[in-house]
Protein backbone atom coordinates (compact mmCIF):
# COMPACT_ATOMS: atom_id res chain seq x y z
CA UNK A 1 0.00 0.00 0.00
CA UNK A 2 1.28 3.62 -1.22
CA UNK A 3 0.10 6.83 0.68
CA UNK A 4 -0.19 9.72 -1.45
CA UNK A 5 -1.10 13.52 -1.82
CA UNK A 6 -4.61 13.09 -3.58
CA UNK A 7 -4.99 14.36 -7.18
CA UNK A 8 -7.69 16.95 -7.78
CA UNK A 9 -8.78 14.51 -10.94
CA UNK A 10 -9.79 11.77 -8.29
CA UNK A 11 -12.45 13.82 -6.25
CA UNK A 12 -14.94 11.98 -7.71
CA UNK A 13 -13.24 8.54 -6.55
CA UNK A 14 -12.93 9.90 -3.26
CA UNK A 15 -16.18 11.08 -3.03
CA UNK A 16 -17.32 7.54 -3.82
CA UNK A 17 -15.14 5.75 -1.47
CA UNK A 18 -16.49 8.25 1.18
CA UNK A 19 -19.97 7.17 0.32
CA UNK A 20 -20.08 3.50 0.31
CA UNK A 21 -17.92 3.79 3.99
CA UNK A 22 -20.82 5.66 5.57
CA UNK A 23 -23.46 3.20 3.59
CA UNK A 24 -21.61 0.24 5.38
CA UNK A 25 -22.30 1.21 8.18
CA UNK A 26 -26.34 0.70 7.37
CA UNK A 27 -27.71 3.79 7.48
CA UNK A 28 -31.13 4.78 5.74
CA UNK A 29 -30.50 5.84 2.35
CA UNK A 30 -32.42 9.21 2.94
CA UNK A 31 -29.85 10.18 5.61
CA UNK A 32 -26.71 9.26 2.97
CA UNK A 33 -28.32 11.52 0.45
CA UNK A 34 -28.72 14.21 3.30
CA UNK A 35 -25.48 13.80 3.60
CA UNK A 36 -24.23 13.86 0.44
CA UNK A 37 -22.53 17.73 0.30
CA UNK A 38 -20.72 16.70 3.32
CA UNK A 39 -19.24 13.71 1.61
CA UNK A 40 -18.37 15.08 -1.41
CA UNK A 41 -15.01 15.69 -1.75
CA UNK A 42 -13.90 18.16 -4.81
CA UNK A 43 -11.27 19.61 -6.63
CA UNK A 44 -10.86 22.55 -4.70
CA UNK A 45 -10.78 21.10 -1.46
CA UNK A 46 -7.91 18.46 -2.17
CA UNK A 47 -6.57 21.79 -3.58
CA UNK A 48 -7.18 23.53 -0.36
CA UNK A 49 -6.33 21.14 2.49
CA UNK A 50 -4.12 18.26 3.23
CA UNK A 51 -5.65 15.35 1.68
CA UNK A 52 -3.65 12.07 1.35
CA UNK A 53 -4.84 8.38 -0.37
CA UNK A 54 -4.05 5.64 0.17
CA UNK A 55 -3.71 2.94 -3.01
CA UNK A 56 -2.85 -0.46 -3.55
CA UNK A 57 -1.96 -1.59 -7.58
CA UNK A 58 -2.52 1.97 -8.26
CA UNK A 59 -6.16 1.89 -7.51
CA UNK A 60 -7.90 4.16 -4.31
CA UNK A 61 -8.59 2.08 -1.24
CA UNK A 62 -8.99 5.41 1.29
CA UNK A 63 -8.34 8.45 1.82
CA UNK A 64 -7.91 11.22 4.89
CA UNK A 65 -8.68 14.50 4.66
CA UNK A 66 -6.84 17.70 7.52
CA UNK A 67 -8.11 20.73 7.84
CA UNK A 68 -6.89 23.30 9.39
CA UNK A 69 -8.11 27.05 10.17
CA UNK A 70 -7.83 29.25 12.87
CA UNK A 71 -5.08 27.48 14.67
CA UNK A 72 -7.40 24.05 15.32
CA UNK A 73 -6.28 20.76 13.27
CA UNK A 74 -9.49 18.55 12.38
CA UNK A 75 -9.57 14.77 10.68
CA UNK A 76 -12.08 16.09 8.56
CA UNK A 77 -12.55 12.76 6.34
CA UNK A 78 -11.33 9.44 6.60
CA UNK A 79 -12.50 6.67 4.90
CA UNK A 80 -11.11 3.29 3.37
CA UNK A 81 -13.82 1.07 1.06
CA UNK A 82 -15.74 -1.11 3.29
CA UNK A 83 -14.57 -4.05 1.68
CA UNK A 84 -11.21 -3.42 3.15
CA UNK A 85 -12.25 -2.07 6.42
CA UNK A 86 -10.65 -4.19 9.02
CA UNK A 87 -7.63 -4.76 7.32
CA UNK A 88 -5.07 -2.56 8.91
CA UNK A 89 -5.73 0.55 6.23
CA UNK A 90 -7.60 3.09 8.60
CA UNK A 91 -5.09 2.73 11.30
CA UNK A 92 -2.18 3.58 8.52
CA UNK A 93 -3.91 6.29 7.12
CA UNK A 94 -4.75 7.70 10.80
CA UNK A 95 -0.96 6.83 11.89
CA UNK A 96 0.16 9.39 8.48
CA UNK A 97 -2.39 11.66 9.43
CA UNK A 98 -1.05 12.15 12.88
CA UNK A 99 2.56 12.47 11.18
CA UNK A 100 1.10 14.99 8.59
CA UNK A 101 -0.47 17.21 11.52
CA UNK A 102 3.14 17.03 13.15
CA UNK A 103 5.40 18.53 10.10
CA UNK A 104 3.09 21.43 9.34
CA UNK A 105 3.24 21.77 13.40
CA UNK A 106 -0.33 20.61 14.86
CA UNK A 107 0.42 19.70 18.73
CA UNK A 108 -3.11 18.13 18.65
CA UNK A 109 -5.79 16.74 16.16
CA UNK A 110 -9.92 16.91 16.51
CA UNK A 111 -12.17 14.63 14.88
CA UNK A 112 -16.31 14.51 15.38
CA UNK A 113 -16.65 10.61 14.75
CA UNK A 114 -19.00 9.08 13.18
CA UNK A 115 -20.40 6.85 16.70
CA UNK A 116 -19.53 3.67 14.39
CA UNK A 117 -16.38 4.70 14.11
CA UNK A 118 -15.22 5.93 17.55
CA UNK A 119 -13.94 2.97 19.37
CA UNK A 120 -11.34 2.88 16.29
CA UNK A 121 -10.29 6.22 17.66
CA UNK A 122 -10.73 5.86 20.77
CA UNK A 123 -7.99 2.40 20.13
CA UNK A 124 -5.81 4.62 18.70
CA UNK A 125 -5.20 7.03 21.99
CA UNK A 126 -8.20 9.28 21.10
CA UNK A 127 -9.45 11.02 24.19
CA UNK A 128 -13.30 12.09 24.14
CA UNK A 129 -13.47 16.17 25.13
CA UNK A 130 -17.15 16.81 24.04
CA UNK A 131 -19.85 15.36 21.30
CA UNK A 132 -21.73 17.55 18.49
CA UNK A 133 -25.94 17.07 18.68
CA UNK A 134 -27.05 16.93 15.06
CA UNK A 135 -30.13 15.81 14.00
CA UNK A 136 -31.48 14.45 10.51
CA UNK A 137 -35.35 13.20 9.96
CA UNK A 138 -36.51 14.11 13.56
CA UNK A 139 -34.06 11.52 15.18
CA UNK A 140 -31.33 13.42 17.37
CA UNK A 141 -27.92 11.99 16.84
CA UNK A 142 -24.68 12.51 19.69
CA UNK A 143 -21.16 12.21 17.85
CA UNK A 144 -18.44 12.16 19.47
CA UNK A 145 -15.21 14.81 19.35
CA UNK A 146 -12.79 13.58 20.16
CA UNK A 147 -9.01 14.61 19.96
CA UNK A 148 -5.41 13.27 19.79
CA UNK A 149 -2.96 15.24 21.52
CA UNK A 150 1.04 15.64 21.41
CA UNK A 151 0.91 13.57 17.84
CA UNK A 152 3.35 11.28 17.89
CA UNK A 153 2.94 7.91 16.32
CA UNK A 154 4.91 5.60 18.39
CA UNK A 155 2.24 6.64 21.37
CA UNK A 156 -0.32 4.72 19.19
CA UNK A 157 -1.66 1.42 20.87
CA UNK A 158 -1.02 -1.46 18.09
Amino acid sequence: MLIRRAKVEEAACLTEIAIAAKQHWGYPESWIEAWREDLTITAGFIECHEVFAATENDKLIGFYALVTSNGLTELDHLWVLPERIGKGIGRQLLVHAIERAASIGAQRIEIVSDPNAEGFYRNAGAKPIGEVISSIEGQQRRLPRLAIENLRTGDIPK
